[in-house]
């Protein structure tokens, strides 16, 4: 990976209040950056690149669904290049919800996130 090119030009997309992080998304040419920042430990964070073709599988796939999980996400998806893991699953909704493409359903209260892609 060149780190370069995956740094280059990156703009800020948005950020996204789950419920114990923030998410901050940045759009590079071909990949996302998702960089998360727990609010109950200062200083502490993580990033993870997202290639934007699995960004664009999750929304065209699950477009229209209400009340999606990160598990769904994952058991419903046939393209393990682009969604592997829960983790996969969760950042690109993390990534539709800062470009406006998804919203968190805030119906629910309960440790698990549930997502409304828009259609």
């Amino acid at each position: 990976m060149n780190i370069k090119s995956l740094s280059s030009g990156l703009l800020y997309r948005g950020e996204v209040e789950a419920k114990r992080q923030t998410y901050y998304v940045f759009e590079a040419r071909r990949h996302f950056f998702v960089m998360s920042f727990a609010r109950a430990k200062r200083g502490s964070g993580n990033f993870t690149t997202v290639d934007a073709d699995a960004v664009d599988y999750v929304a065209k796939k699950f477009e229209g669904r209400k009340a999606l999980t990160s598990t769904e996400v994952l058991n419903e998806s046939r393209k393990p290049q682009h969604i592997s893991s829960t983790l996969d699953a969760l950042n690109a909704l993390y990534i539709l919800v800062a470009i406006r493409r998804a919203k968190i359903d805030s119906r629910f209260h309960n440790k698990r996130l549930f997502f409304n892609i828009k259609g």
